[in-house]
């Protein structure tokens, strides 16, 4: 009948400990926040010396460290949580084998596309930059736009008579400056890329406009005033791709295309125009790139290259067709 002191209070608790491994007991006794108390000899003389212990000696408390030093372990031991896609809600790993095989929707729709698709697909984005161009150039002109239309509308009477051509000929003017600043400074060349942006450059080209009607304001002044004719700054900034790559070069035949071009504009336009044409010659120059790659790499797989023309390859005709060169 051991049990009925301990019912009774007669005997102290067991050591909850005792009946471990020994080198258990040693790490526990090492790792765990909680010391244990025991009867034996030594211990009871170590707490004479440095004072009461304020160890938990209860079951609850013991049955309290050991889970506490149990999780500890299991803490340290744990594997950093699996990698998840940025699509996940929850970026701790949870969840994990449900996207072991995501793969975004881009991916898969681009394995899907045939080789008409491909090419299809860098065409329409070429003219779709051209439409955007065109988009952004008439919100930049939309008072002139307006302007035009209250006049045909509620416009004086001689002007109404002339289809009120003052009106038209200055959204014609805003339409084709901002059509060539946009293209000049890269609006849309990128793709992908963030609409602020894109923003932030249909401002630009629309302030570079504003320059150049304060200029001409400036120069009519100056000539009814018998005054200097102030000198305007042609500069245009360089496009925003992104990129360092070379510009291409026009041909010759190219160059004097441009050139017959250039001298029936108005010389204050010039440095524009010539920006817009440099700048279009880019982005063919891109497109004939892409789709000779394209080419080359389809040939070059069936190891059965086709010639066209004088030993030019498919790719290098196209090049040739969209860049004059």
């Amino acid at each position: 009948m051991g049990w009925w002191p301990s019912i009774f209070g007669g005997d102290k608790p067991a050591d909850p400990l005792k009946q471990l491994d020994p080198k258990l007991r040693e790490f526990l006794e090492k790792e765990s926040p909680l010391k244990y108390k025991t009867d034996s000899p030594s211990e009871a003389s170590t707490t004479q010396q440095h004072g009461p212990s304020s160890s938990p000696s209860g079951p609850a408390e013991v049955e309290a460290a050991t889970a506490a030093t149990a999780k500890v372990q299991q803490e340290g031991s744990k594997p950093a949580a699996p990698a998840v896609p940025s699509q996940s809600l929850y970026q701790d790993g949870r969840y994990a084998h449900l996207w072991k095989n995501y793969r975004p929707q881009s991916e898969l729709e681009a394995e899907s596309l045939t080789d008409h698709d491909k090419l299809m697909g860098v065409l329409e984005a070429y003219n779709e930059r051209k439409a955007e161009i065109t988009k952004a150039a008439m919100e930049n002109c939309a008072d002139a736009q307006e302007e035009w239309i209250n006049c045909m509308k509620h416009g004086k009477w001689e002007d109404q008579i002339q289809m009120c051509r003052h009106q038209v000929r200055r959204f014609e003017k805003c339409y084709t400056m901002q059509s060539r600043f946009l293209r000049a400074l890269g609006y849309g060349s990128v793709p992908g890329r963030a609409a602020d942006i894109e923003d932030d450059i249909q401002m630009h080209a629309d302030a570079l406009y504003q320059r150049v009607l304060r200029h001409e304001e400036a120069v009519e002044k100056a000539r009814k005033d018998g005054t200097p004719i102030p000198i305007f700054d042609p500069s245009i900034p360089s496009a925003r791709d992104g990129s360092s790559k070379p510009a291409v070069q026009p041909s010759e035949e190219v160059r004097q295309q441009w050139n017959e071009k250039l001298e029936k504009l108005p010389e204050s336009e010039r440095p524009a125009e010539e920006a817009a044409l440099r700048a279009d010659l880019q982005a063919k120059s891109d497109v004939a790139k892409t789709m000779k790659e394209f080419y080359e790499s389809k040939w070059k797989k069936k190891d059965n290259e086709p010639k066209i023309g004088q030993g030019k390859s498919l790719g290098e005709t196209l090049v040739s067709l969209l860049t004059g060169r």
